[in-house]
């Protein structure tokens, strides 16, 4: 396994096509088959489990998510404590949506929590256009609450970087399904 792992961040994207899965399945299969003392007539997937040895391929995958996580090459924030961020009220200044007007930044977040992880997305439009997609995952200790605020935060530290943008042109709306992060 170290040999075909060496460098596997790198060409592990290579994995998407059939043909190369096939070629690592080629590897491991004889190896699985001797184990299992099954016949060669065996599926991969089968000889997978019933050896209890993980598809190579997905160990791969596993082994390059895994470095980019530590080497800091993945979009991941760790959860903050709420105690150090910025207040809202001195950055900014929430009002409720004015339906007749024209905005020139939209920010639409969401926030969720499911038993594996936590996660929340951004959309930045700016004149109806899409500008911006970002994804960040959390901390499975963290709470939707925290997620819902989280991408909030992001949203807004995004805008900051706006500065081309001057007077009206830097209102935005922010679209959210959070209203309890809003009215704290």
């Amino acid at each position: 396994m170290p040999i075909l792992s060496y460098g596997a961040p790198i060409w592990t994207v290579c994995l998407k096509q059939k043909h190369n899965v096939a070629k690592l399945k080629r590897v491991q299969r004889p190896i699985n088959i001797k184990i299992a003392r099954a016949y060669r007539t065996a599926s991969h997937e089968a000889l997978s489990l019933l050896t209890r040895i993980i598809p190579i391929q997905t160990e791969l995958r596993s082994q390059a998510k895994v470095y980019y996580i530590t080497s800091g090459n993945a979009q991941i924030d760790a959860p903050k404590c709420y105690r150090k961020w910025t207040h809202s009220a001195r950055a900014i200044e929430l009002k409720a949506k004015c339906e007749e007007r024209e905005y020139m930044i939209e920010v639409c977040t969401d926030g969720s929590k499911s038993p594996s992880s936590v996660g929340s997305g951004i959309a930045i439009f700016t004149n109806k256009h899409l500008t911006f997609q970002l994804k960040y995952k959390l901390a499975e200790r963290c709470s939707n609450n925290q997620a819902e605020q989280q991408e909030i935060a992001k949203g807004l530290e995004k805008i900051e970087d706006f500065s081309h943008l001057q007077g009206n042109q830097r209102s935005a709306a922010i679209h959210t399904d959070c209203k309890i992060t809003l009215e704290q």
